[in-house]
């Protein structure tokens, strides 16, 4: 039986949903000219050879109006449903750049669909033997970072742009004595004139060999080497000459070849920040939905993944956070599970920790909070202090207020916050 590809979407349409589902498979697979055209083979053939084929259709309802403009001209009520789409493999093969193609193609433009969503995506055995995945993934990051037992508390350098690599470097030096275990770029800095990525690099890590001297701790620093291929490479291979132990790329800047390029290169871990996600998923009907996204990028090697934090700052939803969050440990395949450890941030305190650990249940993951550690009344070392004890009342099950009762540091990051 022929391995196939299926993915799952939440589609908006006026029309009848088996028309408008039908027009979806075949604008992804076998449509063409209204006509066939002599001496081309046989259509029947060729449609069961490789058209894509309506796995399931789920009505979900009428709603109010469309989602999206410049839809097809029916006045007809709109209606939503659940949509599941399959493909043979032989159509793309174990080829993610074309897959992508497959399930996020002209099918967003369909006059059809008044909204369309990519939810989820499953796909065969194949792809796990093409593509490498996670290099290092939980277990790498942890053993780098000198972690275990608990999150890995972090911070990102902000202002995103307009440190010098000296500044650069004094900030890396405050987290670094305030016990943070990861740092990591901003995604607008990675090698402009006003602080050119070697030279950053360089005081950076002297900053990070200077702690580890001191304390025995050494701090992992994600470094944004974003760009071309052959400047990833270049960039990647002075971090690694210079002892660093993590990489950092924007991955819808760089796209799936420059990412595949970057992991089948890379010694380090790597970051994968997800900048301009609004883009592919604020929209409720419309883009690709976090769980179908990630699955290209731990297929070609992220080892940990940027999914935002509990009451972010930013406009993403609580559970679709969690959403983020558990697909990220959730295993592709039994055989090679290929996880990815997630990353939160955006405005995180330690107000946010007892509601993360409610809703995933996990230790395994990068908790990044410089505000709520910069901005500590009593400083920096003081904010570290705070996160901690945050996540030792969680898992505890121990209210914060009442285990700030005897912590100073949390107690003053819970009257903070509350402001």
């Amino acid at each position: 039986m022929t391995a196939r590809i299926e993915a799952d979407y939440l589609i908006e349409t006026a029309y009848p949903l088996e028309e408008a589902a039908r027009a979806l498979a075949r604008e992804q697979s076998c449509g063409g000219f209204a006509a066939p055209l002599p001496g081309l083979g046989d259509p029947a053939a060729r449609e069961a050879r490789a058209a894509a084929r309506i796995e399931a259709l789920e009505d979900l309802g009428p709603v109010d109006g469309p989602s999206l403009p410049h839809a097809g001209r029916r006045r007809d009520p709109h209606r939503r449903a659940h949509l599941t789409l399959s493909w043979p493999l032989d159509n793309v093969g174990a080829s993610l750049p074309n897959l992508m193609t497959t399930v996020a193609g002209n099918l967003f433009e369909r006059p059809e669909c008044s909204g369309l969503k990519l939810t989820a995506l499953r796909l065969p055995r194949a792809f796990a033997a093409a593509y490498p995945g996670p290099a290092f993934g939980v277990t790498g990051t942890r053993r780098l970072a000198g972690v275990e037992g608990r999150p890995l508390i972090g911070a990102i350098v902000k202002p995103s742009v307009g440190y010098s690599p000296a500044e650069t470097a004094a900030l890396a030096t405050i987290l670094c004595d305030a016990g943070v275990d990861f740092i990591k770029d901003d995604a607008l800095q990675a090698d402009g004139p006003a602080c050119p990525f070697e030279e950053r690099v360089r005081a950076v890590l002297d900053a990070v060999d200077d702690h580890a001297q001191r304390t025995g701790k050494r701090v992992m620093v994600a470094f944004n080497l974003t760009g071309s291929v052959d400047e990833m490479r270049a960039r990647h291979d002075l971090v690694l000459e210079l002892g660093g132990t993590c990489l950092m790329v924007s991955l819808n800047a760089v796209g799936l070849p420059g990412m595949e390029a970057l992991r089948r290169h890379s010694q380090l871990p790597i970051h994968g920040d997800r900048a301009g996600w609004g883009l592919f998923d604020r929209h409720p009907l419309l883009g690709i939905s976090f769980p179908a996204w990630q699955v290209f990028w731990r297929l070609l090697g992220c080892d940990q993944l940027h999914v935002n934090g509990f009451g972010n700052a930013l406009a993403e939803p609580d559970t679709s956070v969690v959403q983020s969050a558990r697909a990220c440990a959730a295993p592709l395949y039994p055989e090679k599970p290929l996880t990815a450890m997630p990353v939160l941030s955006a405005g995180l305190t330690a107000r946010q920790v007892p509601a993360t650990w409610a809703s995933l249940q996990s230790k395994d993951l990068i908790y990044a909070a410089g505000g709520g550690i910069m901005t500590h009344p009593d400083g920096p070392g003081a904010g570290v202090s705070a996160l901690r004890e945050a996540w030792e009342a969680a898992i505890s099950g121990t209210p914060l207020a009442v285990y700030a009762r005897t912590r100073p540091a949390l107690a003053a990051a819970i009257a903070a916050a509350s402001r």
